[in-house]
């Protein structure tokens, strides 16, 4: 399994705002759910990690808007995992448009992984740590955009 996770959309009408364009809450929703299917990918459903009462939860989120998100647009969205502390993760989000190479967005989110029976930071399991092979260089996610 590739350590950067690649989901091709196009943005559809329900995602468009206003002004026309993406409204910044649906790339909130696209970065977990593209992270929920990069970590199920990974051989770690929801329920495997319920099964060991543990989880992940969001301390917060960067995003980086460049160039508007348009109705239609044929978008790839990356992620990859960038860090990995003791309790907690850095996971990295790339948005572009396929049909002219442009970057839409980078975002990034501060994960915490937690027991779920307290609600509590936990240290992130040995066998979860081994599932994902952290991207340090964004150099390597640029190199797929530049490929197309």
């Amino acid at each position: 399994m590739s350590r950067i996770y690649s989901h091709r959309f196009t943005i559809p009408a329900d995602a468009i705002d206003v002004h026309r364009h993406v409204n910044n809450v649906e790339y909130l929703r696209w970065m977990q759910e593209v992270a929920i299917a990069h970590t199920t990918a990974l051989g770690w459903p929801m329920a495997r990690y319920f099964e060991k009462r543990c989880s992940w939860v969001i301390r917060s989120h960067f995003i980086e808007y460049l160039r508007p998100a348009l109705l239609d647009d044929p978008i790839n969205l990356l992620t990859w995992v960038s860090s990995m502390g003791e309790r907690s993760s850095t996971r990295k989000y790339l948005f572009w448009r396929e049909s002219d190479g442009q970057v839409l967005a980078r975002a990034e989110t501060a994960w915490v992984f937690i027991d779920t029976r307290a609600g509590l930071p936990r240290p992130i399991l040995d066998e979860v740590r081994a599932a994902f092979s952290l991207v340090e260089d964004e150099a390597e996610v640029m190199a797929l955009v530049e490929a197309g």
